[in-house]
């Protein structure tokens, strides 16, 4: 095995002029540095003494990492191309059926057509808008379900996640799902699982360790059969483009299941983790909670009514959440890219087949780039043109170039709403008499990066004043 694999390396990693890298022990390579460590922490501490382009070895993988702006431009613009293929390893295969997804699936003609399906059912800007009314009546009852417990901790965490869930379970099939809970358990496993790399994936070439594994594969495979189970109340939409038969691919089972868990996970997940921090930050930062609250009161007792019209008028919101996406980007290092051929970055050379990293965590905190890197600070993003649809590298939450998330403006619209509801019907205390500098910011190990604490804060009802009811702009 040892033979076998030294051999491997010494021919895929033939190149002589690699980006700067850590030294590497023997077999497991640079797996040391990032044991003990969130990948993302780890991976930017190395950079700060190798470089921001940098090359690990891991196992067999030849493994470039991407933390600064200028080295995302080139791989993700300049050479996107060349990085538009996926790496595949054991986890990713069997929780995407296959690599029959959209997040996972090889480049082509399949994977652009699934795109162009999912756009157009689920993710356009007119289709979007045309949920409204899903997402006001959910978050209602959202909002109504908080107030019950007024006064009391609630675990405001638990009740975004089932909230974002359900919109996207209403706004992809039509109806709520009677088995969401379990569906929920499911898909959250799967993204944990999807983070984890193991020593099967390290060393492909070792077919024993693939048998090895087997009970890995027999359990995610395990939570696919679950995920089943409620398959059969989403299945309306995707089975009418399959029954129409106008895709030049067969569009089988098992690549429906796989677009609905791409949905699910990157819908809802991302949308509800970035509401959860940017309600931590907001109350770890009374003074800009104060100011949020004013903002979307100020709003909506002047409109007379609490729905999504108000939206647009609420400018310092829009601040929080661009400043939330910085500092806590949802997939924080983003879904890894293959070089599909040699190429040279910054007179380095990238070798065929070596796995990219990009730190979209590491660039938004980038001090050359961020005065303050490390704070929350709405305001910098006053008069900025900088916004998060790709083009400006130094801020990438969702990625750019071809990879970019499909679902940017299904999933803004699903945090707006929520957040502007909370900020607006409730003012928030922490329990048991904690103090806001003593909450717990850590973050828990994942694809999506949530907090390691749930969220759990005592809501007290906001009542508009008797001015703004003599006026009739009261809700």
């Amino acid at each position: 095995m040892v033979l076998k694999r030294e051999k491997r390396i010494k021919t895929n990693g033939s190149t002589s002029n690699l980006p700067p890298a850590p030294l590497k022990l023997p077999i497991i390579g640079n797996f040391h540095n990032l044991v003990g460590c969130l990948p993302h922490h780890g991976l930017r501490d190395l950079a700060k003494k190798y470089g921001r382009l940098m090359h690990l070895q891991l196992g067999e993988l030849s493994t470039v990492v991407v933390s600064s702006p200028k080295f995302a431009r080139e791989v993700m613009k300049s050479h996107d191309i060349v990085f538009v293929s996926r790496p595949h390893n054991l986890t990713t295969r069997i929780i995407s059926y296959d690599s029959n997804d959209i997040a996972f699936s090889p480049y082509g003609d399949y994977r652009k057509q699934l795109r162009k399906i999912c756009i157009s059912e689920l993710l356009s800007p007119k289709r979007v808008l045309s949920y409204r009314s899903i997402r006001e009546e959910d978050v209602f009852d959202f909002i109504n379900r908080i107030a019950s417990k007024a006064g009391s901790p609630v675990n405001l965490t638990n009740k975004t996640y089932s909230l974002i869930y359900g919109i996207t379970t209403r706004a992809a099939f039509g109806k709520k799902c009677k088995d969401q809970d379990l569906f929920i358990s499911a898909a959250r496993k799967a993204i944990t699982s999807a983070a984890e790399l193991h020593i099967a994936d390290l060393f492909p070439s070792i077919e024993l360790l693939q048998s090895i594994t087997g009970l890995k594969s027999r359990k995610i495979l395990s939570m696919n059969t679950r995920r089943a189970r409620v398959y059969a109340d989403l299945l309306d939409v995707l089975l009418k483009v399959q029954e129409q038969g106008d895709l030049e691919f067969p569009f089988t089972t098992n690549c429906i299941k796989a677009v609905i868990l791409d949905i699910f996970t990157a819908g809802s997940e991302t949308s509800a983790t970035t509401i959860d921090w940017a309600m931590c930050e907001m109350m770890k930062n009374p003074k800009l909670m104060k100011k949020a609250q004013m903002e979307v009161r100020e709003v909506f007792n002047r409109k007379g009514k609490v729905d999504e019209s108000g939206i647009e008028e609420m400018k310092f919101l829009k601040l929080v959440i661009r400043e939330t996406l910085r500092l806590h980007p949802p997939v924080p290092m983003l879904l890894p890219r293959e070089c599909r051929e040699k190429c040279e970055i910054n007179g380095f050379e990238i070798p065929t087949k070596a796995t990219l990293i990009v730190n979209a965590w590491a660039i938004g905190r980038d001090p050359e780039y961020w005065t303050e890197p490390e704070s929350f600070i709405p305001e910098r993003f006053l008069d900025s043109f900088i916004d998060y649809k790709g083009t400006n590298f130094e801020y990438i939450p969702f990625g750019a170039g071809r990879w970019i998330c499909p679902g940017i403006t299904f999933g803004m619209a699903n945090v707006e709403l929520p957040l502007a509801m909370l900020l607006y019907h409730f003012d928030w205390k922490l329990p048991n008499g904690k103090k806001p500098e003593d909450m717990n910011m850590s973050e828990a190990f994942g694809v999506a990066i949530r907090r390691k604490d749930d969220l759990c804060m005592i809501p007290i009802p906001y009542h508009p004043s008797p001015e703004a009811q003599a006026q009739g702009k009261e809700v």
